[in-house]
């Protein structure tokens, strides 16, 4: 999870006096827009919660009115700061700081007040919905268990699936990103550009757990239903005779048959991204890449219409990274609209907390992250509060460094408005892996235990307290006591992840596929816990 400020903007107080009012980016989106003391407010409650001493220093304060130098040094420090801190996984992990954003999200886009009950419907593959009447501020893990709990899926599978956003175009489901629990999926769902339905998907990448799942009537529904959906749209692939297979299996209602021939073709598991570009094998070149099987696969057209195809392995990157890439102006300067930090340095992050290794004299906890300013204009003006802020188009590009041969590694970069879900797929391949290889086994919704209250500081100084209410108990379940799923006879009709750092450069900055492995050197990077697994055996 990447934290940035990139611009502030001046607001009104009801009396008529204006303040400055910082906006808060996550993975490149606009999240919320706070004060300086409600930051100050969240600090000192994770101070009690998990020790000042291993948390970042707090900007201090002034006692005089800042001027727009000061304002922006006072921006960069907060952006520093919430940087620093968002490395912890403690922090990541406390309900403490996820409740601080969904309040702050909640406030930002006015929807109401914190424990009032909204609709929500949530889909499935199928196109079946689930309504359910829950709090405005509900976080994703929540919602994702309350779903579950509604169509009777056993709390042991519930976290091979994820609730994530997605849209339709031409008859194809684009998925464009997966709900964490820092936010809302109600208010996330509501302020996003075009109409997009919050959808409950798997969200597991191994093809053995498939047969955990397929031993539970709703979780076979569930697999089946998706994967139907997959070979009719092309995304698994097929030839006639599989498709005449499949088509009578299907008529037949024989759901786990469909699966085990499914199962055997090739892109079955894998998530399809839309169009996009990389650098490889030349700059500009249109790619068309899926996820699954521990790798990314290219397909790439050539010009007589051919199709050629390359697999880029996991365990082959030795790292990511995000970058947001600012449009310029033909003076090669940001425009004025786009206020962004261009950094020099980065976290390349592809793996679990645990185990990371540093480059570079560089941890995971950024405490030596150097962020160095290229651009030091700060974007002000006056906003209302229902005014959207993310206003200007941006470039997400996903970068990995990869073990082309023994002796070479190469970087690729891809740029795709699914970078960010680009990079979760691979960090849970990659958590999958080192799960596995520890003997480490999914969460439930038993182990999670969210206890006690935030005091959370509104940005005219007042407070209310937030109640965490999940204390690791089962959901009740909607519709009475009733044993029968909703989804019974499907028809065909936290721990918070880390994502690569995401930090911002200009074009002229953009890292080549030409760079070499040295020259990369003085970037801190994060490596991949699970390239250790390829030995020399393997090349």
């Amino acid at each position: 999870m990447h934290f940035s400020i990139p611009d502030t903007q001046e607001c009104k107080e009801d009396n008529g006096s204006t303040y400055v009012a910082y906006n808060i980016h996550i993975n490149g989106v606009f999240h919320c827009t706070v004060r300086y003391r409600q930051l100050h407010s969240l600090h000192e409650q994770l101070k009690k919660d998990l020790g000042g001493s291993s948390l970042p220093p707090f900007p201090p304060k002034k006692l005089l009115a800042l001027s727009p130098v000061q304002t922006e040094e006072r921006r960069i420090s907060l952006e520093k700061y919430i940087l620093q801190l968002s490395q912890d996984p403690r922090v990541l992990n406390s309900d403490v700081f996820n409740g601080f954003l969904v309040s702050a999200q909640n406030e930002t886009q006015r929807v109401g007040g914190w424990q009032d009950e909204v609709p929500i419907d949530v889909y499935l593959i199928s196109g079946q919905k689930v309504t359910l009447s829950i709090p405005a501020t509900l976080q994703t893990d929540d919602l994702l268990e309350k779903v579950c709990s509604h169509i009777h899926l056993p709390n042991e599978l519930v976290y091979y699936f994820a609730l994530f956003l997605v849209k339709k175009e031409e008859n194809d489901l684009i998925v464009v990103k997966r709900l964490q629990d820092f936010e809302s999926p109600y208010i996330s769902q509501r302020f996003v550009k075009g109409k997009q339905r919050i959808m409950l998907r798997k969200n597991y990448w191994d093809m053995s757990i498939d047969q955990a799942v397929m031993r539970d009537r709703v979780g076979l529904n569930l697999l089946y239903a998706q994967t139907v959906h997959d070979v009719e749209r092309g995304w698994i692939l097929t030839n006639h005779e599989i498709q005449r297979q499949l088509a009578a299996l299907q008529a037949k209602g024989a759901k786990k048959e469909y699966l085990d021939v499914a199962r055997t073709m090739k892109y079955y598991g894998y998530l399809k991204f839309q169009r996009c570009t990389c650098d490889f094998p030349t700059p500009g070149t249109p790619v068309l890449i899926s996820a699954g099987n521990r790798e990314l696969n290219f397909r790439i057209e050539c010009e007589d219409g051919s199709v050629k195809e390359g697999n880029f392995k996991v365990t082959r990157m030795r790292c990511w990274r995000i970058t947001v890439q600012e449009p310029v102006e033909d003076s090669g300067k940001p425009s004025s609209s786009n206020n962004r930090n261009n950094r020099d340095s980065s976290n390349s992050n592809s793996s679990m907390q645990e185990g990371n290794r540093s480059t570079n004299n560089s941890n995971s906890s950024g405490e030596n992250q150097e962020i160095s300013r290229t651009t030091n204009i700060s974007r002000r003006g006056t906003y209302s509060n229902n005014q959207e802020i993310n206003r200007h188009n941006i470039n997400l590009e996903l970068s990995f460094e990869y073990l082309m041969s023994r002796d070479d590694m190469r970087w690729i970069t891809i740029t795709s408005p699914q970078a960010v879900l680009m990079s979760m797929c691979l960090q849970g391949m990659v958590h999958e892996l080192l799960s596995h290889k520890r003997g480490y086994k999914v969460r439930t919704p038993s182990e999670r235990v969210r206890k006690g209250s935030l005091s959370y500081m509104r940005r005219d100084g007042s407070s209310t307290r937030v109640t965490l209410n999940h204390t690791g108990e089962s959901l009740s379940m909607d519709g009475g006591s009733s044993s029968q799923s909703p989804i019974g006879e499907l028809s065909l009709r936290r721990l918070s992840e880390r994502l690569n750092d995401l930090h911002l450069l200009s074009s002229s900055d953009r890292p080549s596929s030409t760079t070499s492995h040295n020259s990369m050197a003085n970037q801190a990077t994060v490596e991949n816990d699970a390239f250790e697994i390829l030995g020399d055996d393997t090349l």
